[in-house]
């Protein structure tokens, strides 16, 4: 079993990338410094947008990022107040990106 970071612990170091990176990010709602989950929606600053969520991988047996919410922005939005409504232990990540970078698929991050 691999040894799981603290999700504080990642996102200080997720935010910390993409930072290096110059690419914008801020946390929208801080949840469990512990054990929370993280979701991670990319903003491409046209009205449209993308959220990600840590979900396993049933063929590989891993963790993967999966898209959970996509399409326009309110429409991710509300997805995401939803599941916040769900899990109040919920980080979610905010990433402005014209482009989508997420950096989610970088060494370390996946």
């Amino acid at each position: 079993m691999e040894p799981r970071l603290t999700a504080g612990f990642w996102v200080q170091a997720y935010l910390t990338r993409l930072r290096l990176a110059d690419i914008p990010a801020f946390v929208v709602a801080r949840g469990d410094a512990t054990a929370g989950a993280v979701i991670v929606k990319v903003s491409t600053l046209d009205g449209r947008a993308q959220a990600f969520h840590r979900t396993f991988d049933l063929m590989g047996g891993g963790r993967v990022w999966a898209v959970l919410a996509e399409g326009p922005e309110t429409e991710v939005d509300a997805a995401l107040a939803r599941q916040r409504g769900y899990d109040p232990d919920l980080w979610v990540i905010e990433v402005e990106d014209r482009t989508g970078r997420s950096l989610l698929g970088a060494a370390g991050l996946e």
